[in-house]
């Protein structure tokens, strides 16, 4: 399992100063695995903890982070079938039953999608973690009868391969090339 910070795609370098992206910059592979992680990044971008910690909070307030979680390795823990299944579901009722869906476990993210009508109508996506296909399709079953009638139909997509998981990305400046440029 690893920690991730989750960098949204809001404009980064209008709300962060030197040290927002120094944060971000030592967390973006992950938060080190350790009993005190925001005063592991605290030293090494020579800060506090918990000036680390409101700075990520002030971050993830100004919707640069969007979240930050642990990530399992659903593979790992013997979560071998992943579906991610997606619904039809009435836009009246969507808003509430995707709050319901999201706190079923097994759903690991739930979220609400445009549809592309008429080759996509679904507008409701959660994904599903399973020892089996077998047992993703039970989950699977539950879910349609939490929806209802409000579910006109839905699909299971299951993965075919892992992919791995991250965030956006900070690149690093060119440090030495400002510090050269003001030299000249």
């Amino acid at each position: 399992m690893s920690d991730s910070t989750c960098l949204s795609e809001a404009p980064t370098d209008a709300v962060l100063d030197e040290r927002d992206r120094a944060i971000v910059l030592a967390t973006q592979s992950g938060l080190p695995l350790v009993s005190d992680p925001w005063a592991a990044v605290g030293e090494q971008v020579g800060m506090s903890a918990e000036e680390v910690r409101r700075r990520m909070a002030r971050m993830q307030e100004l919707g640069v982070i969007r979240r930050i979680a642990a990530v399992p390795n659903h593979y790992r823990l013997g979560y071998v079938a992943n579906g991610m299944t997606v619904w039809d579901v009435d836009d009246t009722h969507i808003d509430r039953l995707g709050r319901e869906v999201a706190r079923l476990p097994g759903v690991s993210h739930c979220y609400r999608r445009p549809r592309h009508l008429p080759e996509w109508p679904y507008n409701l996506f959660a994904m599903l973690h399973g020892r089996s296909r077998e047992e993703v399709e039970r989950q699977a079953e539950e879910l349609a009868a939490l929806l209802g009638d409000a579910c006109r139909s839905h699909r299971i997509l299951y993965s075919s391969r892992i992919l791995k998981k991250t965030g956006l990305r900070l690149a690093k400046r060119h440090a030495e090339t400002d510090r050269s440029a003001e030299k000249t």
